[in-house]
């Protein structure tokens, strides 16, 4: 066991663009992503994401908090910024490399990214259950993260795509072999190709989402997961243990899967620069409270 680190100064240290709140007679983490200046996956993210995930590792599976060490059950996701779950990779950041032949810092993050998304897949080496609470938009690399959780809860008003092909991309961050694993990999390819936004119901009857919740009602229809569940929670880690030896999801693949999109990357034409500019500029508005509109990006 590491000695003790609390999980209150590590917040204000440096989770400076992730909130966490732990529940004490659940034992659940909250996590609210709160990245600036656009509400997507900033290398800053992460990396609080990566840290918070090491030290539940190191500690093996406890969470140091009010002073002492505290078991971990449940590890929720959620977003703070009202609206949006997250709208996925950082966009601004991808086109300067793309411009600038940068293919170091695209793999570097792509890593960076392959280190949180596995950490979540193997319940931080300590069979905590993850529960993805998504709240309005999630997009791209946003959805990618909540398909890394056991259980994702969707509020009625969520809206949820891969908007990457629009721009002649793919989501490379694990989509394909995650939504694989969910509805198999012909739904999956259709669902990334289309570049279409789905309603949660969508998702629900699709097999993506586990719960639909109404809105303004996630956090509750978390707890009540939890609830009818604890009887069973033994059986219920064992399942998910048993379904990571037979349809796994290898460090291995992940990283094979994201050095096919390094080179796809590479090889955007002005073209494909110019309708993610579009994104961009979505995301960017986003951050000032306006609404993404992936349709606009298509015309």
């Amino acid at each position: 066991m590491n000695s003790f680190v609390s999980i209150e100064n590590l917040l204000s240290a440096t989770f400076n663009q992730l909130g966490v709140r732990f529940d004490h007679a659940h034992n659940m983490l909250w996590t609210f992503m709160a990245s600036t200046p656009r509400p997507c996956f900033t290398e800053e993210l992460l990396k609080n994401l990566s840290q918070l995930g090491s030290l539940i590792a190191i500690n093996e599976g406890q969470i140091p908090v009010d002073g002492k060490f505290r078991e971990l059950d449940y590890l929720v996701i959620a977003s703070k910024m009202p609206g949006v779950f997250n709208l996925g990779g950082d966009l601004s950041t991808f086109r300067e490399c793309i411009l600038a032949g940068d293919r170091y810092t695209l793999t570097h993050y792509a890593k960076l990214c392959i280190d949180v998304i596995d950490m979540h897949l193997n319940h931080f080496h300590n069979g905590i259950t993850t529960i993805s609470l998504v709240q309005g938009q999630a997009l791209g690399g946003g959805l990618e993260f909540a398909l890394t959780s056991d259980i994702i809860v969707a509020e009625r008003s969520a809206k949820m795509g891969f908007p990457e092909i629009l721009f002649n991309l793919f989501p490379g961050m694990g989509a394909l072999s995650l939504l694989s694993r969910r509805i198999g990999l012909r739904k999956a390819e259709e669902m990334c190709l289309s570049g279409n936004m789905y309603s949660a119901e969508q998702l629900l009857d699709m097999g993506v989402v586990d719960i639909l919740a109404e809105d303004g009602e996630g956090e509750n229809a978390v707890y009540r997961w939890v609830q009818q569940n604890k009887k069973q929670r033994n059986g219920y880690q064992a399942i998910q243990r048993a379904k990571s030896v037979i349809q796994p999801v290898t460090r291995k693949e992940l990283t094979a899967v994201t050095d096919i999109w390094v080179e796809a990357a590479l090889k955007l034409t002005d073209r494909d620069l110019k309708l993610m500019d579009r994104l961009v500029r979505a995301q960017n508005k986003r951050s000032i409270e306006q609404p993404v509109s992936v349709d606009a990006i298509a015309a």
